[in-house]
């Protein structure tokens, strides 16, 4: 069995150093994602609210923050149980803005696991569609 990794790539027209902001500040983390009650920083404990519950919903340790190339830490939400799965982000310059990539790995295997994994694909999806509306300014 191979694991399961889930992988996003969008492009957005914005610096990498603006995207980084959007990958790290509590204020702009809001704005698509969870909101932390501080800046995501290497080696600090990673915990994101809801933005309308302010209820703990992630979890995890920030590994690397290398602004603004590469930010990693791990994950968890609690459908997830015990299991600690990895969020790597790079971010690569392009003619005319930033390219985004996503790889999500290190999730919970098999099939009983499979509707976290549909679940956390769409999220994904979903907030990043958000990032992308909320630089662009788009509705």
């Amino acid at each position: 069995m191979t694991d399961t990794k889930l992988q996003k790539t969008i492009f957005l027209k914005a610096p990498r150093s603006l995207v980084w902001d959007y990958l790290t500040q509590p204020e702009h983390l809001a704005k698509w994602f969870h909101a932390p009650k501080t800046p995501l920083a290497e080696g600090e404990t990673l915990e994101m609210f809801g933005t309308t519950s302010g209820d703990r919903l992630i979890w995890g340790k920030v590994i690397t923050a290398d602004a603004p190339n590469h930010l990693e830490y791990t994950f968890t939400v609690g459908p997830m149980g015990e299991a600690v799965s990895t969020v790597k982000w790079t971010l690569t310059d392009v003619p005319g803005g930033t390219q985004l990539a996503l790889e999500h790995t290190g999730l919970p295997q098999g099939e009983a696991a499979f509707g976290l994994t549909l679940a956390l694909d769409k999220g994904w999806d979903d907030h990043l569609m958000r990032m992308r509306n909320d630089i662009h300014g788009d509705d």
